[in-house]
C-alpha cells in the first residue's frame, strides 16, 4: 500500500523501517493495551524507573518506532531512534556490561545479516537489563564486566544486522518467575518523564 503514496522525508524513513527492523527480538505480550494507555496518557503511573535518553546532552533524535507500533514492533516493547552512523550512544541507566558484540560488518534487508548486529547489554541493580542494538563495527566502547554510569558513552550507532537504515534499537527486559519479559520504560524528556511515542523528536537537554 505504500508504493502509490507520495511520501515526505519522515514518512519515507518510517516506511523503510516498517520493513527494516523485523530482525529485532520479538516477544508476544498481554501488556499491549496497558502500555498503550500509559503511552497516550490515558493512565498515569509514577512508580517505574525513569531512564535517561540514550544519547548525548544537547542532541535530539526522532523515534521512528515505539512500543507495539503498527510496523515491526507489533509484539515488541522497544524503541527505535533514527541516528546517523557514528552517533554516540549513552547508557540510559547505570549497571554492569554483561554482553556485547562488535565484530559484525554487514547490514541490510536480508535474513543472512541477522547475526551481524552489534550490541551492548547492561544489567541494572534490580536485575533488569537494557539492550542497545545495531552498533557499528568496532563501535562498542565498553568491555564485559565494566560498571557504567548513566549518561556514559558506551558505543557508536550503526546499521549492522537486519536493518535498512542506521538507527538505535533500545529494549529493556526483566526476569520474573524465571521468564524474561520486555518492560516498556519511561524516559526523562524536556517535558518531564514520558513513555515515548513514534514520529516525535525528543531532546536530551
Amino acid at each position: 500500500m505504500f508504493y502509490t503514496m507520495k511520501l515526505s522525508r519522515v514518512n519515507f524513513v518510517v516506511v523503510l523501517f516498517s520493513v527494516a527492523i523485523s530482525g529485532c527480538v520479538a516477544t508476544n505480550s498481554t501488556q499491549r493495551k496497558a502500555i498503550k494507555d500509559l503511552q497516550k496518557g490515558r493512565v498515569t503511573e509514577d512508580t517505574s524507573y525513569v531512564y535517561a535518553l540514550p544519547f548525548e546532552k544537547g542532541t535530539a533524535h526522532l523515534v521512528v518506532q515505539g512500543y507495539y507500533s503498527a510496523y515491526s514492533h507489533k509484539n515488541r516493547a522497544a524503541i527505535d531512534f533514527k541516528m546517523k552512523r557514528g552517533t554516540k550512544i549513552t547508557a540510559a541507566r547505570g549497571g554492569v556490561v554483561v554482553r556485547l558484540k562488535e565484530d559484525g560488518k554487514r547490514g541490510g534487508l536480508n535474513n543472512k545479516y541477522r547475526q551481524d548486529g552489534n550490541l551492548v547489554v547492561i544489567q541494572h541493580s534490580d536485575g533488569s537489563r537494557a539492550g542497545y542494538w545495531h552498533l557499528q563495527e568496532n563501535g562498542v566502547l565498553v568491555n564485559i564486566g565494566d560498571t557504567v554510569q548513566q549518561g556514559q558513552v558506551i558505543g557508536l550507532s550503526g546499521k549492522t544486522g537486519y536493518s535498512a537504515l542506521p538507527h538505535l534499537h533500545f529494549l529493556v527486559w526483566n526476569n520474573r518467575s524465571n521468564q524474561w519479559q520486555q518492560v516498556p520504560t519511561r524516559f526523562q524528556t524536556s517535558e518531564g518523564p514520558k513513555y515515548l511515542r513514534p514520529f516525535r523528536k525528543y531532546s536530551n537537554k
